[in-house]
């Protein structure tokens, strides 16, 4: 059964990626505020129409990630277990990089992003859902402190994926 699920969490891996920096990149040109305007034009459209498709194998994904009891590693917090990602990033302002396998800093990094998806994904939608309503403005502002979060975790989540292939290339 795991060699079936993982080809398939790897195709979602690269769904969600490729999603996530469409929608990041082609955003400063999508003027949606209190509803879509009239002019709106392709990338406007498009935004809304894979915004609404990310939300799909964005929560497909992170069911992937979490089952069989990795939750623990991916939201370690929940459990009140930030022992080893508090060890790795003491380890990392010493310059040792963080392990990858048994959670930690990196699993930590990697549940953060999964959850800032799918709620960038997730307020989106309700932004759509409320437009015209007085209730648009806000879901506007939650969608855009998610889409910041996202950003950012992205940002070190490829930061700590380069920094780990530099490390397997030289070690």
């Amino acid at each position: 059964m795991r060699r079936l699920i993982a080809p398939i969490a790897e195709r979602q891996h690269l769904l969600v990626a490729l999603l996530a920096v469409w929608l990041i990149l082609s955003s400063p040109w999508v003027q949606l505020l209190r509803r879509i305007p009239r002019e709106a034009g392709f990338l406007a459209y498009a935004h809304v129409a894979l915004g609404f498709l990310a939300l799909l194998p964005g929560l497909t994904f992170t069911a992937a990630c979490v089952r069989k009891g990795r939750w623990r590693l991916y939201f370690p917090w929940l459990t009140g277990r930030l022992r080893q990602s508090a060890h790795d990033l003491a380890g990392l302002v010493r310059g040792r990089m963080p392990t990858v396998e048994g959670g930690g800093l990196i699993m930590l990094i990697e549940g953060l992003l999964l959850l800032a998806f799918v709620a960038t994904a997730a307020t989106g939608a309700a932004w759509f859902w409320a437009q015209g309503s007085g209730e648009a403005m806000a879901w506007r502002q939650h969608h855009l402190f998610a889409a910041h979060w996202l950003i950012g975790l992205l940002v070190v989540h490829v930061l700590a994926g380069a920094l780990h292939i530099l490390e397997f290339v030289r070690g």
